[in-house]
Protein backbone atom coordinates (compact mmCIF):
# COMPACT_ATOMS: atom_id res chain seq x y z
CA UNK A 1 0.00 0.00 0.00
CA UNK A 2 1.03 3.60 -0.47
CA UNK A 3 1.84 6.06 2.22
CA UNK A 4 0.03 9.33 2.83
CA UNK A 5 -0.25 11.81 5.62
CA UNK A 6 -3.33 13.99 5.76
CA UNK A 7 -3.15 17.52 7.12
CA UNK A 8 -6.50 18.26 8.75
CA UNK A 9 -8.32 18.04 12.06
CA UNK A 10 -8.91 14.39 12.95
CA UNK A 11 -12.33 12.98 13.69
CA UNK A 12 -13.08 13.54 17.42
CA UNK A 13 -13.83 9.84 17.98
CA UNK A 14 -10.66 8.53 16.35
CA UNK A 15 -9.28 7.53 19.77
CA UNK A 16 -12.18 5.10 20.34
CA UNK A 17 -11.92 1.42 19.59
CA UNK A 18 -14.46 0.38 16.98
CA UNK A 19 -16.14 -2.94 16.25
CA UNK A 20 -18.38 -4.12 13.43
CA UNK A 21 -19.48 -7.10 11.38
CA UNK A 22 -17.27 -7.04 8.27
CA UNK A 23 -18.33 -10.16 6.40
CA UNK A 24 -21.68 -9.18 4.90
CA UNK A 25 -25.34 -9.92 5.46
CA UNK A 26 -26.62 -12.56 7.87
CA UNK A 27 -27.29 -15.40 8.25
CA UNK A 28 -24.13 -16.82 6.72
CA UNK A 29 -21.76 -19.74 7.14
CA UNK A 30 -19.08 -17.59 8.78
CA UNK A 31 -19.24 -14.12 10.30
CA UNK A 32 -16.10 -12.00 10.70
CA UNK A 33 -16.18 -9.31 13.39
CA UNK A 34 -13.40 -6.72 13.23
CA UNK A 35 -12.10 -4.67 16.14
CA UNK A 36 -9.67 -1.78 15.64
CA UNK A 37 -8.15 0.64 18.11
CA UNK A 38 -6.19 0.86 21.37
CA UNK A 39 -8.64 -1.35 23.32
CA UNK A 40 -8.48 -4.27 20.85
CA UNK A 41 -6.19 -6.10 23.28
CA UNK A 42 -8.66 -5.53 26.14
CA UNK A 43 -11.58 -6.79 24.03
CA UNK A 44 -9.86 -10.11 23.38
CA UNK A 45 -8.99 -10.44 27.06
CA UNK A 46 -12.65 -9.90 27.92
CA UNK A 47 -14.41 -12.02 25.31
CA UNK A 48 -11.79 -14.63 24.35
CA UNK A 49 -9.92 -15.12 27.62
CA UNK A 50 -6.64 -13.77 26.26
CA UNK A 51 -4.74 -12.51 23.26
CA UNK A 52 -3.26 -15.07 20.84
CA UNK A 53 0.18 -14.64 19.30
CA UNK A 54 0.09 -11.94 16.59
CA UNK A 55 -1.03 -13.16 13.17
CA UNK A 56 -1.79 -16.69 14.36
CA UNK A 57 -5.33 -18.08 14.52
CA UNK A 58 -6.40 -19.53 17.84
CA UNK A 59 -9.57 -21.53 18.56
CA UNK A 60 -11.35 -19.93 21.53
CA UNK A 61 -14.71 -19.83 23.29
CA UNK A 62 -16.26 -16.37 22.95
CA UNK A 63 -18.09 -15.23 26.09
CA UNK A 64 -20.37 -12.35 27.01
CA UNK A 65 -19.87 -9.85 29.84
CA UNK A 66 -21.36 -12.33 32.33
CA UNK A 67 -18.93 -15.05 31.26
CA UNK A 68 -21.58 -17.12 29.46
CA UNK A 69 -20.47 -18.78 26.20
CA UNK A 70 -21.67 -17.22 22.94
CA UNK A 71 -19.91 -19.39 20.36
CA UNK A 72 -16.66 -21.14 19.62
CA UNK A 73 -14.51 -19.77 16.80
CA UNK A 74 -11.18 -18.47 15.59
CA UNK A 75 -9.55 -15.40 17.12
CA UNK A 76 -6.75 -13.38 15.49
CA UNK A 77 -4.73 -10.39 16.67
CA UNK A 78 -2.64 -8.02 14.53
CA UNK A 79 -0.40 -5.52 16.28
CA UNK A 80 0.08 -1.93 15.10
CA UNK A 81 1.32 -0.32 12.97
CA UNK A 82 1.50 -3.06 10.34
CA UNK A 83 -2.25 -3.58 10.04
CA UNK A 84 -4.95 -2.54 7.57
CA UNK A 85 -5.96 0.40 9.78
CA UNK A 86 -2.55 1.19 11.26
CA UNK A 87 -3.91 0.35 14.74
CA UNK A 88 -4.06 -2.79 16.86
CA UNK A 89 -6.66 -4.92 15.11
CA UNK A 90 -8.49 -8.12 16.06
CA UNK A 91 -10.88 -10.48 14.32
CA UNK A 92 -13.46 -12.96 15.60
CA UNK A 93 -14.48 -15.67 13.12
CA UNK A 94 -17.79 -17.07 14.35
CA UNK A 95 -20.86 -18.86 13.03
CA UNK A 96 -22.94 -16.44 11.01
CA UNK A 97 -26.19 -16.45 12.96
CA UNK A 98 -27.87 -13.16 13.79
CA UNK A 99 -28.09 -13.91 17.51
CA UNK A 100 -24.45 -15.02 17.65
CA UNK A 101 -23.22 -11.84 15.98
CA UNK A 102 -25.46 -9.58 18.06
CA UNK A 103 -24.22 -11.15 21.30
CA UNK A 104 -20.57 -10.92 20.24
CA UNK A 105 -20.92 -7.26 19.27
CA UNK A 106 -22.63 -6.50 22.58
CA UNK A 107 -19.86 -8.27 24.50
CA UNK A 108 -17.19 -6.27 22.70
CA UNK A 109 -19.01 -2.96 23.26
CA UNK A 110 -19.24 -3.76 26.99
CA UNK A 111 -15.50 -3.08 27.22
CA UNK A 112 -14.80 0.59 28.13
CA UNK A 113 -13.82 2.75 25.16
CA UNK A 114 -15.36 0.41 22.57
CA UNK A 115 -18.27 1.34 20.31
CA UNK A 116 -19.89 0.22 17.06
CA UNK A 117 -18.19 1.55 13.92
CA UNK A 118 -19.90 3.91 11.50
CA UNK A 119 -19.84 3.44 7.73
CA UNK A 120 -16.35 3.61 6.27
CA UNK A 121 -14.60 4.08 9.60
CA UNK A 122 -12.09 1.25 9.21
CA UNK A 123 -10.97 2.60 5.83
CA UNK A 124 -10.89 6.14 7.16
CA UNK A 125 -8.54 5.05 9.93
CA UNK A 126 -6.30 3.45 7.33
CA UNK A 127 -6.18 6.86 5.62
CA UNK A 128 -5.65 8.76 8.87
CA UNK A 129 -2.71 6.54 9.79
CA UNK A 130 -1.04 6.81 6.40
CA UNK A 131 -1.75 3.26 5.23
CA UNK A 132 -3.50 4.49 2.08
CA UNK A 133 -4.04 7.83 0.39
CA UNK A 134 -7.37 9.32 -0.65
CA UNK A 135 -7.27 8.00 -4.22
CA UNK A 136 -6.68 4.46 -2.93
CA UNK A 137 -9.60 4.83 -0.52
CA UNK A 138 -11.85 5.95 -3.38
CA UNK A 139 -10.60 3.04 -5.48
CA UNK A 140 -11.49 0.68 -2.66
CA UNK A 141 -15.02 2.14 -2.55
CA UNK A 142 -15.32 1.51 -6.28
CA UNK A 143 -13.99 -2.03 -5.84
CA UNK A 144 -16.72 -2.78 -3.31
CA UNK A 145 -19.33 -1.36 -5.68
CA UNK A 146 -17.98 -3.08 -8.82
CA UNK A 147 -20.56 -5.16 -10.69
CA UNK A 148 -18.61 -6.11 -13.82
CA UNK A 149 -15.14 -7.52 -14.52
CA UNK A 150 -13.79 -4.35 -16.12
CA UNK A 151 -15.13 -2.27 -13.23
CA UNK A 152 -13.36 -4.60 -10.82
CA UNK A 153 -10.06 -4.44 -12.70
CA UNK A 154 -10.10 -0.65 -12.98
CA UNK A 155 -11.08 -0.19 -9.32
CA UNK A 156 -8.43 -2.68 -8.19
CA UNK A 157 -5.76 -0.79 -10.12
CA UNK A 158 -6.76 2.43 -8.36
CA UNK A 159 -7.03 0.78 -4.94
CA UNK A 160 -3.50 -0.59 -5.45
CA UNK A 161 -2.13 2.92 -6.04
CA UNK A 162 -2.57 3.44 -9.79
CA UNK A 163 -3.57 7.09 -9.41
CA UNK A 164 -1.28 7.67 -6.43
CA UNK A 165 1.74 6.69 -8.53
CA UNK A 166 0.75 9.16 -11.25
CA UNK A 167 0.12 12.02 -8.85
CA UNK A 168 3.27 11.40 -6.83
CA UNK A 169 5.28 11.67 -10.05
CA UNK A 170 3.56 14.96 -10.84
CA UNK A 171 4.31 16.25 -7.34
CA UNK A 172 7.99 15.29 -7.71
CA UNK A 173 8.18 17.19 -10.99
CA UNK A 174 6.56 20.25 -9.41
CA UNK A 175 9.01 20.03 -6.52
CA UNK A 176 11.90 20.05 -9.00
CA UNK A 177 10.49 23.15 -10.70
CA UNK A 178 10.11 24.92 -7.38
CA UNK A 179 13.65 23.94 -6.40
CA UNK A 180 15.01 25.44 -9.63
CA UNK A 181 13.19 28.69 -8.90
CA UNK A 182 14.41 28.76 -5.30
CA UNK A 183 17.99 28.33 -6.53
CA UNK A 184 17.53 31.18 -9.01
CA UNK A 185 16.71 33.58 -6.16
CA UNK A 186 20.42 33.54 -5.26
CA UNK A 187 21.20 34.88 -8.72
CA UNK A 188 18.48 37.49 -8.90
CA UNK A 189 20.96 40.15 -10.08
CA UNK A 190 22.18 37.99 -12.95
CA UNK A 191 19.48 38.31 -15.58
CA UNK A 192 20.81 35.64 -17.91
CA UNK A 193 20.71 33.01 -15.14
CA UNK A 194 17.14 33.91 -14.20
CA UNK A 195 16.00 33.81 -17.82
CA UNK A 196 17.58 30.39 -18.35
CA UNK A 197 15.90 28.97 -15.25
CA UNK A 198 12.60 30.48 -16.36
CA UNK A 199 12.83 28.76 -19.72
CA UNK A 200 13.69 25.43 -18.06
CA UNK A 201 10.73 25.70 -15.69
CA UNK A 202 8.40 26.67 -18.53
CA UNK A 203 9.49 23.64 -20.55
CA UNK A 204 8.96 21.32 -17.56
CA UNK A 205 5.54 22.87 -16.92
CA UNK A 206 4.50 22.42 -20.55
CA UNK A 207 5.46 18.72 -20.47
CA UNK A 208 3.53 18.22 -17.25
CA UNK A 209 0.49 19.98 -18.73
CA UNK A 210 0.57 17.61 -21.74
CA UNK A 211 0.67 14.61 -19.39
CA UNK A 212 -2.33 16.02 -17.53
CA UNK A 213 -4.24 16.42 -20.79
CA UNK A 214 -3.55 12.79 -21.73
CA UNK A 215 -4.56 11.65 -18.25
CA UNK A 216 -7.85 13.56 -18.37
CA UNK A 217 -8.69 12.23 -21.83
CA UNK A 218 -8.10 8.59 -20.79
CA UNK A 219 -9.81 8.97 -17.45
CA UNK A 220 -12.94 10.62 -18.84
CA UNK A 221 -13.38 7.61 -21.15
CA UNK A 222 -12.73 5.28 -18.24
CA UNK A 223 -15.42 7.02 -16.21
CA UNK A 224 -17.95 5.07 -18.26
CA UNK A 225 -16.76 2.00 -16.36
CA UNK A 226 -18.10 3.51 -13.16
CA UNK A 227 -21.20 5.31 -14.39
CA UNK A 228 -22.18 2.90 -17.14
CA UNK A 229 -22.66 3.33 -20.89
CA UNK A 230 -26.12 4.84 -21.36
CA UNK A 231 -28.39 3.46 -24.10
CA UNK A 232 -31.87 4.89 -24.70
CA UNK A 233 -34.51 2.98 -26.67
CA UNK A 234 -36.81 5.40 -28.50
CA UNK A 235 -39.61 4.97 -30.97
CA UNK A 236 -43.31 5.41 -31.62
CA UNK A 237 -45.91 3.80 -29.33
CA UNK A 238 -46.13 0.02 -29.78
CA UNK A 239 -42.88 -0.08 -31.75
CA UNK A 240 -41.68 -2.86 -29.44
CA UNK A 241 -39.44 -0.86 -27.08
CA UNK A 242 -40.56 -2.55 -23.85
CA UNK A 243 -40.44 -5.98 -25.48
CA UNK A 244 -36.88 -5.29 -26.62
CA UNK A 245 -35.84 -4.17 -23.12
CA UNK A 246 -37.30 -7.35 -21.60
CA UNK A 247 -35.68 -9.55 -24.25
CA UNK A 248 -32.23 -7.99 -23.83
CA UNK A 249 -32.49 -8.14 -20.02
CA UNK A 250 -33.87 -11.70 -20.19
CA UNK A 251 -36.50 -10.84 -17.60
CA UNK A 252 -39.76 -8.89 -17.39
CA UNK A 253 -38.70 -5.36 -16.54
CA UNK A 254 -41.35 -3.39 -18.43
CA UNK A 255 -45.09 -3.97 -18.87
CA UNK A 256 -45.96 -4.95 -22.45
CA UNK A 257 -49.46 -4.37 -23.85
CA UNK A 258 -51.06 -3.47 -27.16
CA UNK A 259 -52.36 -0.22 -25.63
CA UNK A 260 -50.40 2.79 -26.98
CA UNK A 261 -48.78 4.90 -24.27
CA UNK A 262 -48.39 2.07 -21.70
CA UNK A 263 -44.85 3.20 -20.82
CA UNK A 264 -45.02 6.65 -19.24
CA UNK A 265 -41.68 6.84 -17.46
CA UNK A 266 -38.08 5.86 -18.13
CA UNK A 267 -37.41 2.26 -17.05
CA UNK A 268 -33.78 1.25 -16.67
CA UNK A 269 -31.86 -2.01 -16.44
CA UNK A 270 -28.09 -2.54 -16.35
CA UNK A 271 -26.47 -5.23 -18.51
CA UNK A 272 -22.93 -6.56 -18.21
CA UNK A 273 -21.63 -6.57 -21.79
CA UNK A 274 -18.04 -7.74 -21.91
CA UNK A 275 -17.31 -6.23 -18.51
CA UNK A 276 -18.79 -2.81 -19.31
CA UNK A 277 -22.00 -1.84 -17.48
CA UNK A 278 -24.57 -0.82 -20.10
CA UNK A 279 -27.56 1.10 -18.73
CA UNK A 280 -30.47 0.34 -21.05
CA UNK A 281 -33.50 2.64 -20.80
CA UNK A 282 -37.01 2.01 -22.11
CA UNK A 283 -38.86 5.26 -22.81
CA UNK A 284 -42.35 6.48 -23.53
CA UNK A 285 -43.56 6.24 -27.12
CA UNK A 286 -42.98 9.44 -29.11
CA UNK A 287 -46.16 10.97 -30.48
CA UNK A 288 -48.35 14.06 -30.21
CA UNK A 289 -50.13 13.06 -26.98
CA UNK A 290 -53.17 14.75 -25.48
CA UNK A 291 -52.81 13.15 -22.03
CA UNK A 292 -50.82 15.36 -19.61
CA UNK A 293 -49.13 12.43 -17.88
CA UNK A 294 -48.10 10.88 -21.18
CA UNK A 295 -46.66 14.21 -22.32
CA UNK A 296 -44.44 14.24 -19.22
CA UNK A 297 -43.26 10.74 -20.10
CA UNK A 298 -42.49 11.83 -23.67
CA UNK A 299 -40.47 14.77 -22.39
CA UNK A 300 -38.50 12.40 -20.16
CA UNK A 301 -37.94 10.14 -23.15
CA UNK A 302 -36.48 13.03 -25.12
CA UNK A 303 -34.28 13.96 -22.18
CA UNK A 304 -33.03 10.38 -21.79
CA UNK A 305 -32.16 10.28 -25.47
CA UNK A 306 -30.42 13.64 -25.28
CA UNK A 307 -28.23 12.42 -22.40
CA UNK A 308 -27.53 8.94 -23.78
CA UNK A 309 -24.22 7.74 -25.16
CA UNK A 310 -26.13 5.69 -27.73
CA UNK A 311 -29.72 5.89 -29.00
CA UNK A 312 -31.51 2.81 -30.33
CA UNK A 313 -34.12 4.16 -32.75
CA UNK A 314 -36.83 1.52 -33.00
CA UNK A 315 -39.47 1.12 -35.71
CA UNK A 316 -41.74 -1.72 -36.75
CA UNK A 317 -41.61 -0.42 -40.33
CA UNK A 318 -45.25 0.72 -40.39
CA UNK A 319 -44.90 4.36 -39.33
CA UNK A 320 -42.58 7.27 -38.87
CA UNK A 321 -41.93 9.13 -35.67
CA UNK A 322 -43.44 12.61 -35.32
CA UNK A 323 -40.91 15.30 -36.10
CA UNK A 324 -40.36 16.47 -32.53
CA UNK A 325 -36.89 17.95 -32.89
CA UNK A 326 -34.70 18.33 -35.93
CA UNK A 327 -30.95 18.05 -36.50
CA UNK A 328 -29.80 15.36 -38.91
CA UNK A 329 -26.77 13.25 -37.96
CA UNK A 330 -25.26 10.07 -39.40
CA UNK A 331 -25.90 6.75 -37.74
CA UNK A 332 -23.35 4.15 -36.70
CA UNK A 333 -24.42 1.53 -39.25
CA UNK A 334 -21.85 0.12 -41.62
CA UNK A 335 -24.42 0.04 -44.40
CA UNK A 336 -25.02 3.76 -44.29
CA UNK A 337 -27.73 3.90 -41.65
CA UNK A 338 -31.47 4.07 -41.56
CA UNK A 339 -33.83 6.14 -43.69
CA UNK A 340 -33.44 9.89 -43.45
CA UNK A 341 -36.57 10.47 -41.39
CA UNK A 342 -34.78 8.98 -38.35
CA UNK A 343 -32.57 12.04 -38.21
CA UNK A 344 -35.45 14.36 -37.42
CA UNK A 345 -36.77 12.91 -34.22
CA UNK A 346 -34.41 13.17 -31.28
CA UNK A 347 -31.96 15.88 -30.36
CA UNK A 348 -28.95 14.29 -28.66
CA UNK A 349 -25.36 15.00 -27.72
CA UNK A 350 -23.05 15.75 -30.61
CA UNK A 351 -20.92 12.71 -29.77
CA UNK A 352 -23.82 10.30 -29.23
CA UNK A 353 -24.21 7.27 -31.50
CA UNK A 354 -27.39 6.32 -33.36
CA UNK A 355 -28.41 2.78 -34.27
CA UNK A 356 -31.62 2.15 -36.19
CA UNK A 357 -33.42 -1.07 -35.27
CA UNK A 358 -36.25 -2.72 -37.22
CA UNK A 359 -38.52 -4.51 -34.72
CA UNK A 360 -41.17 -7.22 -35.10
CA UNK A 361 -39.55 -8.73 -38.18
CA UNK A 362 -41.50 -11.94 -37.57
CA UNK A 363 -44.75 -10.00 -38.08
CA UNK A 364 -43.32 -7.96 -40.95
CA UNK A 365 -42.18 -11.12 -42.70
CA UNK A 366 -45.63 -12.68 -42.31
CA UNK A 367 -47.26 -9.56 -43.72
CA UNK A 368 -44.82 -9.36 -46.59
CA UNK A 369 -43.57 -5.89 -45.60
CA UNK A 370 -40.21 -5.06 -47.22
CA UNK A 371 -37.34 -4.19 -44.84
CA UNK A 372 -35.56 -0.87 -45.23
CA UNK A 373 -31.88 -0.25 -44.69
CA UNK A 374 -31.65 -0.56 -40.88
CA UNK A 375 -28.55 -1.20 -38.77
CA UNK A 376 -30.30 -4.14 -37.09
CA UNK A 377 -33.48 -6.15 -37.53
CA UNK A 378 -34.84 -8.11 -34.58
CA UNK A 379 -37.72 -10.18 -33.32
CA UNK A 380 -38.35 -10.48 -29.59
CA UNK A 381 -40.67 -13.41 -30.32
CA UNK A 382 -38.23 -15.62 -32.22
CA UNK A 383 -35.04 -14.05 -30.85
CA UNK A 384 -33.70 -13.37 -34.33
CA UNK A 385 -31.13 -10.55 -34.42
CA UNK A 386 -30.91 -10.06 -30.65
CA UNK A 387 -27.47 -11.65 -30.26
CA UNK A 388 -26.04 -9.49 -33.04
CA UNK A 389 -27.53 -6.36 -31.48
CA UNK A 390 -26.09 -7.20 -28.04
CA UNK A 391 -22.68 -7.93 -29.53
CA UNK A 392 -22.72 -4.59 -31.36
CA UNK A 393 -23.73 -2.69 -28.22
CA UNK A 394 -21.00 -4.40 -26.21
CA UNK A 395 -18.37 -3.57 -28.83
CA UNK A 396 -19.35 0.10 -28.94
CA UNK A 397 -19.49 0.35 -25.13
CA UNK A 398 -16.06 -1.28 -24.71
CA UNK A 399 -14.55 1.10 -27.25
CA UNK A 400 -16.10 4.10 -25.50
CA UNK A 401 -15.00 2.95 -22.03
CA UNK A 402 -11.39 2.58 -23.07
CA UNK A 403 -10.73 -0.61 -21.09
CA UNK A 404 -9.46 -1.15 -17.54
CA UNK A 405 -6.23 0.77 -18.16
CA UNK A 406 -8.20 4.01 -18.43
CA UNK A 407 -8.52 4.74 -14.73
CA UNK A 408 -11.85 6.45 -14.12
CA UNK A 409 -11.74 9.78 -12.32
CA UNK A 410 -14.38 10.91 -9.89
CA UNK A 411 -15.79 14.42 -10.32
CA UNK A 412 -13.65 15.61 -7.39
CA UNK A 413 -10.47 14.24 -8.94
CA UNK A 414 -11.28 15.49 -12.43
CA UNK A 415 -11.97 19.01 -11.16
CA UNK A 416 -8.69 19.16 -9.21
CA UNK A 417 -6.61 17.91 -12.15
CA UNK A 418 -8.38 20.40 -14.43
CA UNK A 419 -7.64 23.22 -11.96
CA UNK A 420 -3.98 22.19 -11.72
CA UNK A 421 -3.76 22.09 -15.52
CA UNK A 422 -5.26 25.59 -15.77
CA UNK A 423 -2.73 26.94 -13.25
CA UNK A 424 0.18 25.60 -15.28
CA UNK A 425 -1.16 27.56 -18.24
CA UNK A 426 -0.67 30.76 -16.22
CA UNK A 427 3.11 30.31 -16.04
CA UNK A 428 4.99 32.93 -18.02
CA UNK A 429 8.78 32.74 -18.27
CA UNK A 430 8.93 36.55 -18.34
CA UNK A 431 7.31 36.85 -14.92
CA UNK A 432 9.48 37.31 -11.80
CA UNK A 433 10.43 33.93 -10.30
CA UNK A 434 8.48 34.74 -7.14
CA UNK A 435 5.27 34.96 -9.18
CA UNK A 436 5.96 31.66 -10.96
CA UNK A 437 6.80 30.01 -7.62
CA UNK A 438 3.41 31.07 -6.24
CA UNK A 439 1.62 29.53 -9.24
CA UNK A 440 3.54 26.29 -8.72
CA UNK A 441 2.66 26.31 -5.01
CA UNK A 442 -1.04 26.63 -5.84
CA UNK A 443 -0.69 23.81 -8.37
CA UNK A 444 0.91 21.62 -5.69
CA UNK A 445 -2.00 22.38 -3.37
CA UNK A 446 -4.44 21.13 -6.00
CA UNK A 447 -2.50 17.89 -6.41
CA UNK A 448 -2.15 17.54 -2.64
CA UNK A 449 -5.93 17.66 -2.32
CA UNK A 450 -6.13 14.73 -4.77
CA UNK A 451 -4.26 12.36 -2.48
CA UNK A 452 -5.40 13.85 0.83
CA UNK A 453 -2.11 15.48 1.78
CA UNK A 454 -4.17 18.67 1.86
CA UNK A 455 -7.75 17.95 2.85
CA UNK A 456 -10.78 19.09 4.87
CA UNK A 457 -13.05 17.29 7.31
CA UNK A 458 -16.28 17.76 5.32
CA UNK A 459 -14.77 16.17 2.22
CA UNK A 460 -13.61 13.14 4.19
CA UNK A 461 -17.07 12.70 5.67
CA UNK A 462 -18.60 12.55 2.19
CA UNK A 463 -16.03 10.12 0.78
CA UNK A 464 -16.01 7.60 3.62
CA UNK A 465 -19.79 7.64 4.06
CA UNK A 466 -19.94 5.73 0.74
CA UNK A 467 -18.54 2.62 2.44
CA UNK A 468 -20.63 0.02 4.23
CA UNK A 469 -20.38 -0.46 7.98
CA UNK A 470 -17.50 -2.78 8.77
CA UNK A 471 -15.24 -1.51 6.00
Amino acid sequence: MGSARAVHVKHPAMSDTIVALSSGSLPSGIAVIRISGPASHAVLEAVAGGVPAPRRASLRTIRDAAGLPIDRGLVLFFDAPGTATGEDLAELHLHGGRAVVAAALAAACAVPGVRLAVAGEFTRRAFEHGRIDLTEAEGLADLLAAETELQRRAAHAQAEGGLRTIYQDWMSRLTRMRALLEASFDFADEGDVGEEVGRDVLALAERLAVDMDVHLARAIRGELLREGFRVAIVGAPNAGKSSLLNALAEREVAIVTDVPGTTRDVLEVTLDLGGVPVRLSDTAGLRDAEDAVERIGIERARRAAAEADLVLMLSDGTRRLPELVAPARPTHGESGGAPGFWMQHIEGRKDSIRLSVRSKIDVAAAAGVAEADYDHAVSTVTGEGLADLLEHLGRIAAEAAGGPDALPLRARQRELVTEARALLQEIDASEPPEVVAEVLRRTSDRLGALTGVVSVEDLLGVIFSEFCIGK
